[in-house]
């Protein structure tokens, strides 16, 4: 964050304004329940706010009073009642003249896509408009009343509301609505999805519903972001399009009253709650107005305040844990009395003052913890057998303790050594190559099938940094997963660092890491250097130092052997399929059926390097990198 930006009032009005409380899952279909989806979002967003910035789970006063820390029930529905005037929102929000827009001619694939499921929606219109006629004929009705409202229908504008709920009704759908609305008794006109076989069924639910996931997914290329407002409850059943802020959000809808729930049942209100913080603070607890607007606020100045004691240790609690691999009080989201108790008390203290004392700047913070002689200690002790005796679990930091690199930044360390990673900042979701497998197999979503992950079609596209990689819930990338990347659905206090074989083969076996050890090998090579200089190139990029002649013998012989392997190697050139045939079972019939999903994006897809268009001198190179990809020193920070 910028350091000409920070403060506590900086921060709590940019986590106001940006939606902080929106980002979780949620969501809203005709099969839920509005009231438990609603309640479900409230305990979700309480919980959160409180592991995440005050270091408590709160979700265990829910249904009764904490049975360990002082928290009681009245004060989870009081903070609580904090959001009962949170909804959600998609929010108008013009582009900054310097925000990052590259890659926005990629939305050129989803129009694609919408243009096959309404060209399927009409060809399955006109099935049922076709077997209407026949439907009449053989019912012997007069069909008088069907003609008007399809001339009727036919020379009306349609729909083009942006938050229309179905973006196509065809002229069945529409001539059966208006002779509903007319009284028609239901007998007397065609019934529903007249005319379809076992497939016309699965592909209108798959075109029908891919319309309306479209419709989020086209606006990550417009102005809009997802948000919150302070409002009313609206009345809504199920959510089948982007939220806008209502015109009359303080007016239209519930006002929610905040009330204990006995066992945390929606429809088990006991005792109303009012708005408030945590009581065990003493006069350390705000006033929350009661009113619509400006609660979330008010609460976000008191847990960003300099007098909230839980905050500012929990900030710096995890910045130490990030650069040191474990934190001070052994469990970030839980200070109570079920977490672990502080190693160095009085040093979390002198941490929290710092932050405060300098303005509240995490770059300040960085500074200072890194300039410190606990982190810039040797991971080599000159007596570790004396240190094992008197620190066996390595709390005095005598010693720094290594600590392996996350998911993520073993992926941007790949593409920094090879030279491919595009550092610019901000713009749309990034999406990298994954295991294909992965990549393709089939996801419901919103009661139909989820697309293919297809990635960007540019290098320069897929090679940003990981924090702008997309994230899917049903969808996890194999390789982050291996290497211990949390799952989104919750906070997570700490990441494992497991060493299991699985992180070997991805690092080794697939197909991307050896194309940044190809791109690796290139990069070096170029520069016509001798191959003792060029096992040299290779150490101080992956390890940042050179070679031992043990280490360069080594290497050299490596490289020759897989040299010679690679000659006698005919790689195939990867081709990315442009269809996937799915399979499903079709619920109103019980019967299997078929579609074909389209990749649009694999026709205008750049590879990277080529293996099979390289010498083998080059790729035996690349058998090297990935031995050094795999080594300790790059895997770990020492």
């Amino acid at each position: 964050m910028n350091s000409r930006q920070t403060g506590p009032r900086h921060l709590n009005r940019k986590a106001d304004r940006h939606g902080i409380p929106a980002h979780g899952p949620w969501e809203l279909t005709g099969m839920e329940v509005p009231k438990v989806a609603r309640q479900r979002f409230l305990d979700d967003v309480t919980d959160i706010v409180g592991q995440a910035f005050l270091g408590h789970t709160l979700q265990c006063a829910r249904c009764h009073d904490h049975k360990f820390d002082p928290i009681p029930t009245q004060d989870y529905y009081a903070m609580q009642a904090c959001f009962a005037t949170t909804q959600l929102s998609e929010r108008e929000a013009p582009f900054l003249p310097a925000e990052n827009t590259r890659g926005f001619e990629e939305i050129k694939y989803l129009e694609m896509r919408r243009a096959e499921h309404l060209a399927s929606l009409r060809r399955l219109d006109g099935v049922s408009l076709k077997a209407a006629g026949a439907w009449f004929k053989e019912k012997s009705l007069d069909r008088s009343a069907w003609d008007a409202a399809l001339a009727k229908i036919r020379t009306r504008q349609p729909d083009t509301r942006a938050n229309a709920r179905r973006e196509f009704f065809g002229l069945f759908d529409a001539a059966r609505n208006a002779l509903l609305k007319q009284g028609v008794p239901e007998a007397e006109y065609p019934p529903k999805n007249l005319g379809f076989n076992v497939e016309d069924y699965g592909h209108e639910r798959i075109a029908r519903k891919g319309l309306e996931r479209l419709r989020w997914e086209m606006e990550r290329y417009e102005p809009y972001a997802f948000a919150v407002y302070a409002g009313r409850t609206p009345a809504l059943k199920s959510v089948n399009a982007p939220l806008r802020v209502p015109a009359a959000r303080l007016e239209d809808g519930e006002l929610e009253i905040t009330a204990i729930l006995a066992g945390g049942d929606p429809f088990s209100p006991k005792t109303p709650v009012k708005p408030g913080t945590l009581s065990a603070l003493g006069g350390r607890s705000a006033v929350i107005p009661e009113g619509i607007e400006g609660r979330r606020l008010a609460l976000a100045d008191w847990i960003a305040s300099a007098d909230n004691p839980l905050t500012t240790r929990s900030i710096v609690n995890r910045l130490w844990q990030w650069h040191f691999g474990r934190p001070i009080a052994g469990n970030p989201n839980n200070f109570g009395a079920t977490g672990k108790k502080p190693t160095h008390p009085e040093l979390l203290d002198w941490l929290a003052n710092r932050l405060v004392k300098e303005g509240w700047s995490i770059k300040a913070m960085h500074r200072v913890i890194m300039m410190s002689e606990a982190y810039r200690r040797s991971a080599r002790h000159p007596h570790p057998e004396r240190l094992k005796q008197q620190d066996p679990h390595g709390v005095s930091y005598a010693a720094f303790q290594p600590r392996r690199l996350a998911a993520e930044e073993i992926r941007d360390a790949m593409l920094l050594v090879s030279g491919e990673l595009n550092p610019t900042i901000g713009g749309i979701p990034a999406r990298p190559e994954i295991n294909m497998e992965a990549a393709l197999q089939p996801r419901q979503v919103m009661g139909t099938f989820a697309p293919a992950w297809q990635l960007n079609p540019l290098p320069a596209q897929r090679h940003r940094r990981s924090i702008y990689v997309l994230k899917l819930h049903g969808l996890r990338d194999p390789f982050m997963e291996v290497f211990n990347e949390p799952i989104p659905e919750f906070s997570c206090e700490a990441r494992d660092a497991s060493n299991v074989t699985p992180q070997v083969f991805s690092l080794f076996n697939s197909a991307a890491t050896f194309d940044r050890g190809l791109q690796l090998a290139r990069r070096i090579l170029r520069d016509g250097i001798a191959d003792a200089q060029v096992i040299s190139a290779l150490f101080l990029h992956t390890c940042g130092r050179p070679p031992t002649e043990q280490e360069q013998q080594k290497c050299l012989v490596h490289w020759g052997n897989m040299t010679r392997r690679h000659e006698g190697l005919t790689l195939p050139r990867q081709v990315l399929p442009t269809e996937v045939v799915r399979e499903a079972v079709e619920e109103n019939t019980g019967e299997k059926f078929t579609f074909t999903e389209r990749l649009h994006v694999s026709a205008d897809y750049q590879p990277d390097l080529v293996p099979g268009e390289m010498d083998a001198k080059l790729r035996g190179l690349a058998e090297v990198a990935l031995v050094l990809f795999n080594s300790n020193e790059f895997a770990f920070v020492y």
